[in-house]
């Protein structure tokens, strides 16, 4: 089931969002997002916050910043069940198209988004990790 984050949902989202980046990022030290996890918990409630639930349990979730994915986020145990793809899903509804940034090392990611569509234009350097980012992008048919 998908819903629109609640304020007492916080907790269980920058949690996911967390394991999450330290689990996909093995090439970025997991203090880098130890250490961004409050100014995410602070951000997090200015976007648009759709979470994917499970048994009543939070399993994952997509941030939107009008047509920008700002994140989106499965917990390890659910992965490869559909749910990142019923989040972009809603992404997509309503929105003649959409934009993501996605590190060009993170390939399970990068393999995700481009078979849901989306096609890379501009590689960018994030300054903060020193990594390559890939500006995607998904327009409507």
């Amino acid at each position: 089931m998908l819903r629109t984050m609640r304020t007492d949902d916080l907790d269980y989202v920058v949690k996911i969002w967390l394991e999450s980046n330290i689990q996909a990022h093995s090439f970025i030290e997991s203090d880098y997002w130890k250490e961004n996890k409050e100014e995410v918990r602070k951000m997090l409630p200015h976007s648009l916050i759709q979470v994917a639930e499970i048994d009543g349990h939070i399993v994952g979730f997509i941030g939107m910043n009008e047509t920008r994915i700002e994140g989106l986020f499965v917990s390890s145990d659910f992965q490869s069940r559909g749910i990142g793809h019923s989040l972009i899903e809603w992404a997509k509804t309503g929105n003649e198209e959409l934009t993501l940034s996605v590190y060009q090392k993170n390939q399970r990611a990068l393999q995700f988004y481009l078979k849901e569509g989306f096609v890379i234009g501009e590689r960018l350097m994030d300054q903060k990790t020193g990594e390559i980012e890939l500006l995607m992008q998904w327009k409507r048919m």
